[in-house]
């Protein structure tokens, strides 16, 4: 790791500030996950590839990171029980006549599938909002204590004029919105009487009759609001203050800023130090809409089933597409922009596998040639550290690809830097690929029908065996040993591998 300072563009005070952890070499990061009742977006996909890289790049820092990113898998009424508003998570289960939490798991399930598909690694902690119940009750409870929290009808609303008569300047920074537009963009609700100001929100809500997911509270029998759960759960477990808290633009208000003021109203102090916030994705220069037919889903993108493409794109492709644009920035997704990738996707990892294949030769040094690569090396490092900076990282890395092609050319013998030149580009390249970009090389369709192939195989080996068919068993495992594969057996099952 270089020892330039890590800057990060912070939310809160839009400018980039140079990252100063609260407890280093510890670092806490809570982003903020999906709420399960569909399929997994292409627009959060692209949320959680950026803070994948995130969580990524502090780890190769050398920070000892706890990543924080909550389920949201309570059944939450739309806008704080607005009108027409609806329980998503209910909805669906009336719809596939399903209990709510087999919805629940079934689009967890979809949404764990589709993040290892994009190679993005797991957070250390995934905490679910109905696990936590009990823990935002107590929080209401502290808001209400505090005066700065009424109840009416059994639903607990935070009151914000108070909270800004406590805390003067606080409610509204997150997304620079002064207290006119705050009120003007709050919608209507048909429990509008209830409230003592249009701005006021929920952090409990009465449940209606037809709600399918509710619990007991000293308020009424109900659920917790939107906003509540991310304030109990990042607190939870990374501290308060911590140090990142990242999602989505779209969450910058109302989530994120009633999120800062359920931290004050409890705790009298900020959730975290850092907000970090996602752009949004285009598709062909307008924003995404389903009804429009402007729209493609990941499993869409893959296999090339829309109108909008011509082919289907790889994940890794899509994901070195993503990591094109900064993170702040918006992505126009279209499919000549996909087809550009794919083509940059295979030349660098193309040069990334002849890189490996160099061998090193003695002969006259160029000097100015390693400094070349020094500087193209150390530069990666000097783009990430400012606020995460992949499109310029990867400017760095097709630097270092000119230079690895002229080697190919010049027979994959390098005799004009020293070895150790040559290690440092062959490390800088694993390490930004690999650990950091988290682009790997994807099995070709040879491998993949390779790899069905033996599935198939060891399956019928199994069936053999269960079934005493021995002269199967042995035929399949000699046939195998003259075609030098080896299986073995343990207890996760049986696996290959060529000798």
């Amino acid at each position: 790791m270089q020892s330039n300072e890590l800057k990060i563009f912070n939310t809160l005070s839009r400018t980039k500030e140079v990252f100063k952890p609260v407890n280093a070499p510890f670092v806490g990061m809570y982003v903020c996950g999906p709420t399960v009742y569909s399929n997994v977006h292409l627009g959060n996909c692209r949320t959680f590839i950026s803070f994948d890289v995130v969580y990524r790049y502090l780890m190769h820092a050398g920070f000892k990171v706890r990543y924080v990113r909550n389920i949201t898998d309570v059944g939450h009424l739309t806008g704080d029980v607005d009108i027409g508003s609806e329980d998503k998570i209910g909805k669906m289960a009336r719809l596939q006549k399903l209990e709510p939490m087999e919805i629940v798991q079934q689009y967890t399930n979809g949404f764990h599938d589709m993040m290892r598909v994009f190679n993005t690694l797991p957070p250390s902690i995934e905490p679910t909002a109905t696990g936590h119940i009990v823990e935002q009750v107590e929080m209401v409870k502290e808001i209400i204590d505090n005066g700065l929290a009424y109840v009416q009808n059994g639903s607990v609303y935070l009151d914000t004029q108070a909270f800004i008569g406590k805390y003067p300047g606080v409610y509204g920074k997150l997304s620079g919105k002064d207290q006119d537009n705050l009120q003007t963009e709050t919608r209507a609700l048909k429990n509008q009487s209830e409230k003592k100001h249009p701005s006021d929100f929920a952090i409990w809500v009465k449940a209606p009759e037809d709600h399918l997911m509710h619990w007991p509270s000293p308020w009424s029998t109900g659920f917790p609001g939107w906003h509540l759960e991310c304030s109990v759960m990042s607190t939870k477990y990374l501290g308060s203050p911590f140090d990142i808290h990242g999602g989505g633009m779209d969450l910058q208000f109302p989530h994120h800023e009633n999120e800062i003021a359920q931290n004050f109203s409890a705790c009298g102090c900020a959730p975290s130090n850092y907000w970090m916030h996602g752009n949004m994705l285009l598709m062909n220069g307008k924003k995404m809409s389903k009804s429009d037919g402007n729209s493609v889903m990941p499993e869409e993108l893959f296999s090339g089933d829309s109108p909008l493409l011509t082919k289907g794109y790889s994940p890794m492709a899509v994901r070195f597409f993503m990591l094109q644009t900064h993170y702040r920035s918006t992505l126009d997704i279209s499919d000549g922009a996909l087809q550009a990738a794919e083509k940059g996707f295979k030349r660098l990892m193309d040069a990334y596998k002849t890189l490996f294949a160099l061998k090193h030769s003695d002969g006259s040094i160029n000097e100015s040639e390693e400094v070349e690569i020094t500087a193209a090396c150390d530069a990666c490092y000097t783009h990430m550290n400012d606020d995460f900076n992949t499109p310029m990282t990867l400017a760095s890395l097709f630097t270092l690809v000119n230079k690895i092609n002229t080697y190919k050319d010049g027979g994959s013998v390098v005799s004009n830097i020293s070895q150790a030149a040559l290690e440092k580009l062959q490390q800088t390249f694993k390490e930004f690929i690999e650990d950091v970009l988290g682009l790997k090389e994807e099995a070709s369709t040879d491998d993949k029908i390779v790899d069905g192939l033996m599935e198939l195989i060891i399956d019928i080996r199994q069936e053999s065996r269960i079934n005493k068919d021995w002269s199967t068993s042995d035929k399949i495992r000699d046939t195998l040993n003259e075609l030098e594969v080896q299986l073995k057996d343990g207890k996760e099952g049986t696996s290959w591998s060529k000798l």
